[in-house]
């Protein structure tokens, strides 16, 4: 898809579009959960942790319960495996549009490998094992309600049957069949996970089917219109972007990614920092005026620190330390649209801070004030990110 570009939007632009539509400037918070989680499009929630706190920094009264009521009560928000095999936690419209123009894609990939392993296995007729499989869960779950992976397993034995991770790998692992099967039912929206049987830090979630949980199946809707949905929705909340940000973030091919563009009319600009043009949404094209300063402590996979592969122009060279070694972002420091710094929880429970650049006094303490309203945030807990960045090793140390 190539076209005239319409303007040129500046490295400053694109942070005052970040600060304002990812309510990270303190007039912009919000204490609706379902709004916040449809402003950054999706939630990541692949460390439980990280949904409570990406809420509670861009809550005016960052609240647990709030959250909680949203997840388990309403079920106004539900958790799901989307995009880049990425648990998500999302508004019921969004995990519908995401359903559709992306888990059945990764559905089908991981049904594949599923049928794979059950036949190195020795599983005999292992595709229609599998259904069978997954339909004795289905059933158990209609029957009691919400489960444990525990309590399935006992009530399914076929989620015990043994099989490995990566036949022939030597780093291949010998697991239960349910880690397989119930990530492929959560792929097609059949089950969902729960509540945790833990706090609000843990992920051993109970599951329970998807139409009992929301009193209704997800709505069957056409793959190409919800792929243009999602584009736009990703246009809102994160454009202006490439081609390239966008296919990523999808976990699209290309060729899926410029239908979609073109789909929803996007607009294309120059984008200062690159050499690729970026889109917007054509109802979204505007120019951004400056916001007040601002500062931000965001927990590790927030959206906004992952929401683009082309990084540069918020992630400075010397921050690169911010993510692990496979791109996941650990916990950041930001000052005016840009990452300053990294911070860990110890397990005694004080929060740690380094900075990747150099920052003035006036602003690190700005910082560090916000820092400390975290910590009061996360406590009595004691989080562990379970996608550090390379930093957390040096902060522990110092």
């Amino acid at each position: 898809m190539t076209a005239t570009t319409a303007r040129t939007v500046t490295v400053a632009e694109r942070r005052a579009r970040l600060a304002r539509r990812h309510r990270l400037l303190a007039g912009e918070r919000t204490d609706d959960v379902v709004q916040i989680a449809d402003d950054l499009l999706a939630l990541h929630s692949s460390d439980p942790a990280t949904v409570f706190l990406s809420a509670w920094v861009r809550m005016a009264t960052p609240s647990q319960e709030a959250v909680e009521r949203a997840l388990y009560q309403e079920r106004s928000l539900v958790r799901h495996h989307a995009m880049r095999r990425t648990l998500w936690v999302a508004s019921r419209p969004m995990i519908g549009l995401m359903n559709v123009a992306a888990s059945r894609k990764v559905s089908a990939n991981e049904r594949r490998k599923a049928v794979a392993m059950l036949t190195h296995a020795g599983i005999p007729r292992p595709a229609q094992w599998l259904e069978r499989a997954e339909q004795h869960v289905l059933d158990r779950l209609h029957e009691h309600g919400t489960l444990t992976t525990r309590e399935l397993g006992l009530l399914v034995p076929e989620l015990t049957t043994k099989i490995e991770t990566s036949p022939g790998n030597p780093k291949t692992a010998v697991v239960a069949a349910h880690t397989r099967v119930l990530s492929l039912l959560g792929f097609d929206a059949r089950i969902v996970r729960t509540r945790p049987t833990g706090d609000w830090p843990n992920s051993a979630y109970a599951w329970a089917a998807l139409d009992t949980w929301l009193g209704e199946p997800l709505p069957a809707l056409d793959e190409r219109a919800t792929a243009a949905g999602l584009a736009t929705a990703w246009l809102h909340s994160f454009g202006p972007g490439t081609t390239a940000d966008l296919t990523w973030w999808m976990g699209w091919t290309k060729t899926q990614t410029s239908r979609a563009l073109a789909d929803v009319g996007a607009v294309p600009v120059t984008l200062e920092d690159s050499p690729e043009p970026g889109w917007l949404a054509p109802d979204d094209v505007a120019v951004e005026g400056a916001p007040e300063p601002w500062v931000a402590v965001l927990p590790s996979l927030d959206a906004t620190t992952m929401g683009w592969k082309q990084r540069t122009w918020y992630l400075p060279d010397e921050a690169g330390e911010a993510f692990d070694r496979n791109g996941n972002a650990g916990c950041t420091l930001w000052v005016d649209g840009r990452v300053v710094g990294a911070w860990t929880q110890g397990k005694d429970g004080g929060l740690r801070h380094l900075w990747f650049t150099d920052v003035p006094a006036r602003r690190r303490r700005q910082v560090e004030q916000r820092l400390a309203e975290v910590g009061d945030m996360i406590a009595p807990a004691v989080v562990t990110e379970r996608f550090p960045g390379l930093s957390r090793t040096r902060l522990l140390k110092e």
